[in-house]
């Protein structure tokens, strides 16, 4: 990971630059902080095929690597019902920190995913932080005494998708974090996150469609299998499945596939 030293020139470079002839393709410095975020759009892109955990998991990672002073990274999603929960981190302190929040509805991660504004959210003394009376005392006894976090969407209309959250043992260690850097961070997890969970639900629909095809099939065959031996018409051998089915207490699908299976023994 670069450091804050090699953030800064490569800064400098960028607003020196601006402004003046536009440099040749093979001139082109993109500093440190533009190759951190080419290469975790490459490895997000490919995570976001494994999944919504996986592309997380890559998330806290490189959050951790953004901001060498924090001790543990987590991530808060938002449930369909307003709820909150942990689905990643680094380390399980940092769940046990985030549950002290949702229990509360107080602390930066819930304010980051709730509430209007760039969706940055910083507390640099929780034991006194007249914002969280409930929430601050009790997670300073896990030993987390600062926190900072992003929403995903950042700038985005409240309630976002959730926050990456940042915790502290020692509130110096925000003396160095980048805010921008953090916020473009959480813009990129949160068009991951989004997609990945596009890609499950299609995947989801593609299995349930496949199992729909293959279920109909199979009772396509076992009615025509109970017209040809009863010689009944397509109403009544489905009748006959169905009445089975209800009986048996057994799904359709099973009882066409055992007839379908084992026609030549009935």
């Amino acid at each position: 990971m670069a450091s804050e030293h090699e953030w800064q020139a490569a800064r400098r470079r960028f607003i020196d630059r601006e402004g003046g002839p536009t440099p040749a393709a093979d001139d082109v410095d993109l500093g440190p902080l533009a190759e951190q975020f080419v290469t975790l759009g490459q490895e997000l892109n490919i995570a976001s095929e494994s999944g919504v955990i996986g592309v997380l998991e890559r998330v806290v990672q490189r959050a951790h690597a953004l901001v060498p002073g924090a001790d543990m990274v987590s991530v808060t999603l938002r449930e369909n019902d307003g709820g909150f929960h942990t689905p990643v981190e680094t380390d399980p302190l940092a769940t046990r920190a985030d549950h002290i929040q949702y229990e509360t509805g107080e602390g930066p991660c819930v304010e980051a995913t709730a509430t209007s504004g760039s969706g940055f959210t910083l507390s640099r003394d929780l034991a006194r932080d007249p914002r969280y009376p409930a929430f601050g005392p009790r997670v300073v006894e896990l030993g987390v005494t600062a926190l900072c976090a992003t929403g995903m969407f950042p700038g985005g209309d409240p309630p976002r998708l959730g926050a990456l959250n940042y915790h502290f043992r020692d509130a110096a260690g925000l003396d160095d974090v980048d805010r921008d850097a953090m916020l473009i961070l959480a813009s990129y997890a949160a068009v991951a996150l989004q997609s990945a969970r596009n890609l499950e639900v299609e995947q989801l629909r593609s299995a349930q469609l496949a199992e729909a095809l293959e279920s109909r099939d199979v009772i396509g065959q076992a009615k025509g299998i109970l017209m040809q031996r009863r010689n009944a018409s397509a109403e009544e051998a489905f009748d006959v499945l169905r009445r089975a089915s209800q009986d048996l207490n057994v799904k359709l699908r099973d009882v066409a596939t055992t007839i379908a299976s084992r026609h030549s023994e009935l």
